[in-house]
């Protein structure tokens, strides 16, 4: 099977960086999967991503977690965004310290062409 790189040139990913109340881990682990897998969530449902989100744990801070996804429009994801902060509120976000539900957004300007992977599989 050949390579795919994460993201492709000229979309955007969204860098969520969150810090949990110590303690609350594995409940905002739990929360966040109920309303990420839920048909009610609308990032799942926008023409604009392009590659579903992904929850990463810091390997040195057990507190510390990032939700990265990509999109090709990063207008529709903040759009989105603020639904979910001001309307739906997720029961994740009490967890997160100070409620912030920010990301940082990134333009992907360098992926591998498909046919330096092709050569390395």
């Amino acid at each position: 099977m050949a390579q795919e790189p994460l993201a492709t040139k000229g979309n955007y990913l969204h860098i969520y960086d969150f810090h949990i109340n110590p303690g609350s881990e594995e409940d905002f682990v739990r929360e966040f999967e109920e309303f990420d897998y839920a048909d009610t969530n609308p990032m799942h449902k926008s023409f604009a991503q392009v590659k579903d989100g992904v929850l990463c744990r810091d390997a040195e801070d057990p507190t510390r977690f990032y939700l990265i996804a990509e999109w090709s429009d990063i207008e529709e994801h903040a759009r989105i965004r603020k639904i979910l902060a001001n309307e739906i509120k997720p029961s994740f976000i009490r967890h997160i310290v100070g409620g912030k539900f920010v990301p940082r957004y990134v333009e992907v300007v360098s992926s591998t062409p498909d046919e330096i992977l092709n050569k390395a599989s």
